[in-house]
């Protein structure tokens, strides 16, 4: 059943002792003062449907401590031993100085539960009520975004230890697979660790290889065959995961086909690789040429005057769904901070939209949402469009035409053209025209373009005297045209303006709002969880805890039933 905080103080109530000791103006003294506002019993109530059995945590204390765990990365024990002898924890959350804290893994259950439930992100949902409340973001339609990688909480693993790892799940996982395992392959998986061989002599490093990927395709034969019977999810997914590793990092030996047997580790890396049996979501990516990370990608909008983060995301760290530009509009199609309803599932609550309150009074409704039918267009109007401030990575064609489509104005730098030859003509020097499909070049040659949109000049360059600042190709310049070929050119024209060489540089704010999310006391933080949903849920309340301490430095506090700043 739901746990309830007691009306009446202990006697060593620690804020009542030693309440003098918590800064003024912190996160702890908020929430010495106002958790109970902040987290009232409803925060939890559909967890615990049940009024008999033990009482579990009260929802002041549980939303306190999973806000303040975040807010200074702590772990599970951490948080719990910061419960029981941090003075400040306690002032926060309402204990006294001599009450023990709960065991670490009720933190677990707690998320498992709050995950499973209706209300995900029920944790920034209730700072986020707190924002719209306070009218801080009315008016303020500038977003920043940008995006950085979190190291994951796994270990990238090579090739074989893949390999052997992914047969040994499957013998564990699959019933009757550890039989098969024994009778049809080559090498002896029942033994801890890597096979033995010599490692500094490539001939045995390749001779493993190709036992490894013979003895997996051997254990998929016989276990995924065409006449293998179906498969729960956790068998399926483990006979999956060996069909996935035994063919992403192997290529058939130098002289073979693959079908003799022998395989080597390809030189290249597989887009999209798995690099770790453990976490199958973590991923290869690259912050540069010559840096490459391991894990998941945050992506973060947020408002530069105020520093409130009004959204996030976690993904991984490439393939899809993970790119810049698409969660960028993600992001602003969702954006809580608009007038009108959020988006239907996301979980956020909603933002009152001005005047709304006398029209439902009129209408007879007791909701703060705009009558029936009223939502879009309380979301296209002038009022509701976003001013998106991004680099580049955000400013892809498809991501331009989503943003001209929702009626969103851009402060998007476009990305740099690459001449075909160094100091000639760029795509801008070539006139395209889309109703008769043509492509003019700067010699004047027309050319019509393919249903591909790929356009030839072919012959005539061979004469042209503006050849060397063109093409050095054999045949001619050639050259595809993007479909949103005229939202890039403008964004480019844009780009030469005085005004947008003064709007852009407060994109750079988003900097340090992604200093405050990936940074704690000084050190990179790294993941604690594995796969992307636990990870979107850990960003979702980190972003949480730096919303509130930005809204108490801000004045935040309580003023006739409503939260306001003071």
């Amino acid at each position: 059943m739901q746990g309830r905080s007691r009306l009446d103080r202990e006697l060593l109530d620690a804020e009542m002792i030693a309440g003098h000791l918590v800064p003024p103006g912190s996160v702890f003294a908020f929430l010495a003062e106002h958790r109970a506002e902040l987290f009232p019993g409803s925060f939890t109530a559909d967890l615990f449907p049940s009024r008999t059995g033990r009482p579990s945590l009260s929802a002041d204390l549980a939303g306190s401590v999973l806000v303040l765990q975040q807010l200074y990365d702590l772990s599970d024990p951490q948080a719990a031993d910061a419960l029981k002898f941090d003075i400040r924890w306690k002032v926060a959350c309402g204990r006294s100085l001599t009450q023990v804290s709960f065991d670490p893994s009720t933190l677990v259950y707690w998320r498992r539960r709050i995950a499973a439930s209706d209300r995900p992100d029920r944790v920034s949902g209730a700072v986020a009520a707190v924002i719209a409340q306070t009218g801080i973001l009315r008016g303020r339609r500038k977003r920043c975004v940008d995006s950085t990688v979190f190291d994951d909480a796994v270990a990238t693993q090579d090739t074989v230890t893949q390999l052997v790892a992914a047969i040994r799940k499957v013998a564990r996982v699959v019933p009757g697979a550890a039989d098969v395992i024994a009778a049809v392959c080559a090498l002896d998986y029942s033994r801890p660790g890597k096979p033995g061989i010599d490692w500094d002599d490539p001939v045995a490093k390749e001779s493993l290889v190709s036992s490894l990927v013979n003895d997996a395709l051997a254990v998929l034969a016989e276990l995924a065959g065409p006449d293998a019977p179906e498969r729960g999810e956790p068998e399926a997914g483990a006979l999956g995961l060996l069909a996935l590793v035994a063919g992403q990092d192997v290529e058939p030996a130098e002289d073979s086909d693959g079908t003799d047997g022998r395989w080597r580790i390809a030189r290249k890396v597989a887009p999209g690789r798995v690099i770790s049996t453990a976490g199958r979501e973590a991923r290869h990516t690259r912050k540069s040429k010559s840096k490459r990370r391991d894990g998941f990608r945050g992506h973060v909008a947020a408002e530069p005057d105020t520093g409130l983060i009004t959204d996030c995301e976690m993904t991984m760290a490439a393939g899809e769904g993970s790119t810049d530009a698409e969660n960028g509009v993600k992001m602003a199609a969702r954006d809580r901070f608009r007038p009108g309803p959020p988006a239907a599932g996301d979980g956020s609550p909603a933002v009152p939209v001005p005047g709304a309150e006398r029209e439902n009074a009129a209408a007879g409704r007791d909701d703060a949402q705009p009558p029936a039918g009223a939502g879009a267009e309380a979301r296209q109007g002038p009022d509701a469009r976003l001013e998106v401030h991004g680099d580049p990575a955000y400013g892809s064609g498809d991501a331009r035409a989503a943003y001209r489509d929702a009626g969103h104005d851009t402060i998007i730098k476009p990305g740099p053209l690459r001449p075909a030859v160094p100091g000639g003509f760029a795509i801008d020097d070539f006139t395209v025209d889309e109703e008769q499909g043509t492509v003019t070049c700067p010699a004047g040659q027309v050319r019509q373009m393919s249903k591909t949109r790929t356009v030839t000049f072919g012959a005539p360059c061979a004469a042209c005297p503006m050849r060397s600042l063109c093409t050095t190709a054999r045949d001619g310049r050639s050259m595809a045209i993007h479909p949103h070929d005229g939202l890039l050119r403008a964004a480019r024209a844009q780009a030469r303006t005085e005004e947008f060489k003064r709007a852009y540089p407060t994109r750079a704010s988003i900097e340090r709002t992604i200093a405050w999310i990936a940074t704690q006391n000084g050190r990179r933080v790294r993941l604690r969880y594995i796969g992307t949903a636990k990870n979107n849920a850990w960003l979702h309340n980190r972003c949480a805890g730096l919303n509130l301490r930005t809204l108490v430095k801000a004045g935040l506090t309580r003023a006739g039933g409503a939260w306001a700043l003071a």
